[in-house]
């Protein structure tokens, strides 16, 4: 498959004025011309090939965070949001020129789609409460960006979870590891029958044995996140800028269960596990003691740059089909507004509990994908109590598919790829006999003799 061009504008002038070069100097230790530079920094010519050896060369610049990444996801984003019928027709070349050249006029852009689709959503609803909530993100979507954006790699945090685990965790039984941590601090881990998942009141962290021993280790690294690295989860909050005290609170909550993730399954080890596993789920969960979910969650963040691994989604979803926890660092991006699609193996895990389901899927712009779905629901811990029913997905682009131990006897020859897309308000598919909602971006016609699949024909 042919390479597409790299434009890379925003990067090269962010790298420049890191170094503090003139375009003359940059230029000269790139080995091109200034009006060559000048088109590149502009996006009117593509990054080659020999600029990218002398950015590793010149600079020890690891090329590969150059991928579209950030501007890819800034464009998709952008797209739904010139989806809504009150935006004339923008073309992809565009959003694909703004996301790259100019990443902080787009945000801005989608920060305020955001707030005219809340006011929107408002005012129908009629709902007085949010109506004096203000024009502002709303808290967990503003988090949910923050780690969008960050490609769900939080390096500082990441790398101190890693040296926790290094220091204190010996490859035994990681809940006496932890105990003998609390204890060396003049704390105590207690673990009692019912109660709150987790308490801690300063000295001593309580543990519910409602849960399983899985999800017990991730609350107890959580709070000793929060008790070792707190400075360091705080500093990581006032560069976010969080626009309001509940994303802010939200965000500490998502950065120490990100230091829990990390410490239990530390980047390099558990990166070259996983590929001496060939991302084999269950034997990644018993070997670090890890649930299926949590091993998942991980994969998907393993984009320490120099040392990346398999680019992944992950997404978990409840039987109504709410996306309940998202991220992606391959092209597919989720919907901001309403459901995943419905032909996607993900909902079918729930009928199915306890197996591996697996697909091949092509998304709208032609990109193909191995999907990887699983029931994860979890009992409340007694017979009267609660199911709380989930289930996640998985997947990577095609060309990746041969890493996965999922993916054996699948690929090759496969016959089609099952079309799936984002979801049915962005959808251009025409013929989909799942399709919920018309497309914004098509106009529909009604013809009261005619009734097909659907009732009303796309333009």
């Amino acid at each position: 498959m042919a390479r597409t061009k790299l434009y890379a504008g925003a990067k090269l002038r962010e790298l420049r004025r890191t170094h503090e070069l003139t375009q003359k100097a940059f230029a000269a230790r790139l080995g091109v011309s200034l009006s060559y530079l000048n088109q590149m920094e502009n996006n009117h010519r593509p990054v080659a090939s020999s600029v990218l050896l002398a950015l590793a060369r010149e600079f020890a610049y690891d090329i590969t965070t150059l991928e579209a990444g950030e501007a890819e996801r800034i464009a998709t984003d952008m797209r739904e949001a010139l989806a809504d019928p009150e935006f004339d027709d923008v073309p992809q070349a565009d959003l694909t020129l703004t996301a790259s050249n100019a990443p902080a006029l787009a945000r801005a852009f989608l920060k305020l789609h955001r707030q005219h689709k809340e006011t929107t959503e408002r005012l129908a609803t009629l709902d007085e409460k949010l109506a004096h909530t203000g024009l502002v993100p709303q808290p967990w979507e503003e988090v949910r960006d923050f780690f969008h954006y960050c490609d769900n790699y939080i390096d500082a945090i990441d790398r101190a979870a890693e040296g926790f685990a290094s220091r204190n965790l010996t490859g035994r039984d990681i809940m006496d590891d932890l105990t003998i941590w609390m204890a060396d601090k003049g704390m105590t881990l207690r673990r009692v029958s019912g109660g709150p998942v987790r308490h801690f009141d300063g000295t001593v962290l309580t543990l519910s044995d409602s849960v399983s021993v899985q999800t017990q280790v991730f609350q107890a690294l959580h709070q000793i996140g929060m008790i070792a690295h707190g400075e360091l989860i705080d500093a990581t909050l006032d560069l976010a800028r969080f626009t309001s005290e509940g994303a802010r609170a939200i965000a500490r909550v998502g950065l120490a269960n990100y230091f829990a993730g990390a410490a239990q399954m530390p980047y390099t080890r558990f990166a070259k596990a996983a590929r001496d596993a060939r991302h084999d789920l269950e034997r990644l969960a018993r070997d670090f003691g890890a649930s299926i979910e949590q091993v998942a969650h991980r994969l998907s963040t393993l984009q320490r740059p120099g040392a990346r691994g398999v680019p992944f989604f992950f997404v978990r979803v409840d039987p109504s089909g709410t996306i309940t926890k998202r991220h992606s660092a391959t092209h597919l991006q989720f919907a901001r507004f309403g459901g995943a699609c419905p032909l996607w193996n993900v909902h079918t895990a729930f009928e199915r509990p306890d197996r591996f389901l697996r697909q091949l899927a092509e998304t709208p712009d032609g990109v193909r994908y191995f999907c990887l779905s699983r029931d994860v629901s979890k009992r409340g811990g007694s017979f009267d109590a609660p199911v709380r029913r989930q289930a996640i997905g998985l997947g990577c682009e095609i060309a990746h598919a041969s890493e996965l131990v999922y993916a054996d006897g699948m690929v090759d020859g496969a016959p089609s790829f099952e079309p799936i897309g984002v979801s049915c308000r962005i959808c251009p598919r025409i013929q989909c006999h799942q399709r919920a909602v018309p497309p914004l971006e098509r106009p529909v016609r009604i013809d009261p003799d005619q009734r097909g699949s659907l009732p009303y024909a796309l333009d």
